[in-house]
C-alpha cells in the first residue's frame, strides 16, 4: 500500500478534546512533526477529521 506524509501546521491548543485524541492517534503532538502512515480507510478519516490542523503529501 502506499504511504501518506501527515504534518502538524497549526497548533492544537484551543481544539476540543475529541480533536486533540486523534492527533494523539496518529503520532502528531507537536507542531511540525511529520509521521508516516499507511493509506487507509482508517487513517483518511482521521485526517479528514482534523484537516484544518494538518497537511497531506502522497
Amino acid at each position: 500500500m502506499a504511504t501518506i506524509k501527515i504534518k502538524q501546521v497549526i497548533s492544537r491548543i484551543g481544539c476540543p478534546k475529541d480533536q486533540k485524541r486523534t492527533l494523539d492517534a496518529l503520532g502528531l503532538r507537536k507542531t511540525g512533526r511529520v509521521v508516516e502512515h499507511e493509506d487507509n480507510p482508517a487513517i483518511l478519516g482521521m485526517i479528514e477529521k482534523v484537516k484544518h490542523l494538518v497537511s497531506v503529501e502522497l
